[in-house]
């Protein structure tokens, strides 16, 4: 049998970065299945993969590349959002050996492994042209993670996430399923273009199989990213996790989701984009209004910050809604909220042992007993709620600016009466830290690199802040 005529070896060429963390996971399991490593090695390894499938991207370039016969189309906005996958991966990597060992679970092999699949995952997800590889990309991410959010398997809570997500997730998978094969049956191809072209040319068997395809697929979108309805496996998941894995949850497969839903709307969709533009409207505004209202009354940090990110997908949802036109500012936006969000876990789960540091109340006083950790969740958090000169600030000015020049002026309106309820949450849990007097000492418990890797991620928060320029020159030159 002839493989070239399914794949050549520029299609190989192009997956190198999904090959490497391939192997890279394989050797990491069977370093573990034969007992031949600790624990710290095998992160290392993990590490190195990344660091390898970097360079590997990197050689690649920002060239527009179609592979395997159009299932894949890569480009600088595949690119783009590939080094942000592996920039967080590694960041989860770095976090997890000190605080699951705190935590009395050993890294097993499984661990790295699963993180390294679900980068891949992530990656097939936004360099997908076809919806069958979007499955494919989105079945990979979501197995990984089920197992993630389960990873401590004597705590109840985690064992509880990890159920809680695995059938809710089942059920988004079923309307995506469901939607893919009623848009195959209506347009006749799984293919972006080939779909883009069938719409164009009004060769499409039924309009009402489509708007149910488009529908469902947007509903397994929509419960990946957390937008309401979708939303309520979001809290429980968040604070149930293992601390690193929420910080890897609500960061890179929400940026697999969005990016996935813009290119597909982009590609495959344009032509009957404007008709979903009033819902995309409504989730945009019930998502950001729900989170921030649900925020308000939390006790728990981890649950305040899991619908916090349900508000930050209203925000994003905006720039679905404008599409072409918002793609670098969603891409800026989408890199500084995984910065700050990286930033503020990685200080949970420094300060977290066994139930405590994980309420508001066991924050009191911390700024007493270790300022510089509570400098640097003032800063995360007051990014997160939009402050200059932070990048948070920057991230949703430029994001609220290109909408608003679309002639969505109401619901910029609502996003900015949204920005001010969410700073008295924000505000709240430093209000705790600076204002109140301390009940529980916290004893946070972390190595240099972690410590470093906190430095530098508050380094890129005031960075991004004060001279974006440089980054968003990166960002706005990236096309769909």
């Amino acid at each position: 049998m002839d493989l070239s005529q399914y794949f050549t070896s520029a299609d190989l060429a192009g997956i190198a970065p999904e090959i490497i963390l391939t192997v890279t996971a394989l050797f990491v399991l069977t370093l573990e299945m034969a007992k031949l490593s600790r624990p710290g090695i095998m992160l290392l390894v993990a590490a190195i993969g990344i660091v390898l499938a970097g360079g590997a991207l990197a050689q690649a370039g920002n060239d527009e590349r179609i592979l395997f016969g159009g299932m894949l189309r890569l480009n600088s906005f595949t690119t783009f959002l590939d080094f942000l996958y592996l920039a967080v991966g590694l960041v989860t990597l770095i976090l997890s050996q000190g605080y699951l060992e705190k935590k009395g679970s050993e890294i097993r092999g499984e661990y790295p492994a699963l993180i390294l699949f679900a980068v891949i995952g992530m990656m097939l997800m936004t360099q997908a042209n076809d919806l069958v590889i979007v499955f494919l990309g989105l079945e990979l991410l979501s197995l990984s993670l089920y197992v993630l959010v389960g990873f401590l398997r004597h705590n109840l809570y985690s064992n509880e996430s990890g159920l809680k997500y695995l059938l809710l997730g089942a059920f988004a998978t079923g309307f995506f399923l469901f939607g893919a094969a009623l848009t195959y049956g209506a347009t006749g191809t799984t293919n972006f273009n080939g779909i883009a072209a069938a719409i164009a040319s009004g060769a499409i068997l039924s309009d009402v199989f489509l708007s149910l395809g488009i529908g469902l697929l947007l509903i397994g979108f929509a419960f990946k990213v957390a937008l309401v309805p979708f939303h309520m496996w979001s809290p429980d998941v968040y604070q149930g996790a293992p601390t690193t894995v929420t910080a890897f949850l609500c960061t890179a497969p929400k940026a697999a989701g969005f990016g996935a839903l813009l290119k597909l709307f982009a590609t495959a969709f344009p032509e009957v984009h404007g008709e979903w533009q009033a819902l995309l409207w409504i989730l945009a505004a019930l998502t950001m209004t729900v989170g921030n209202i649900s925020a308000l009354v939390q006790t728990n940090v981890k649950r305040m910050l899991a619908f916090s990110s349900i508000a930050h997908a209203g925000y994003l949802a905006m720039g679905v809604l404008v599409l072409d036109s918002s793609v670098g500012a969603v891409l800026f936006y989408l890199a500084v909220y995984s910065v700050m969000n990286l930033g503020a876990f990685a200080i949970i789960a420094v300060a977290e042992k066994e139930e405590q540091g994980v309420t508001f109340e066991d924050y009191r006083g911390f700024a007493s007993r270790h300022p510089w950790l509570s400098a640097g969740m003032a800063l995360f958090l007051i990014s997160l709620a939009g402050f200059p000169p932070t990048a948070g600030f920057a991230a949703k000015y430029g994001l609220f600016s290109v909408v608003m020049t679309k002639g969505y002026i109401w619901l910029v309106i609502i996003a900015v009466l949204n920005t001010l309820v969410s700073v008295y949450y924000y505000l709240r849990l430093v209000v705790n830290m600076y204002m109140l007097k301390e009940e529980k000492v916290l004893r946070p418990e972390s190595g240099i690199f972690v410590i470093g890797l906190i430095v530098l991620l508050a380094a890129a928060v005031l960075l991004f802040g004060i001279a974006p320029g440089f980054f968003l020159e990166i960002t706005t030159t990236v096309k769909l």
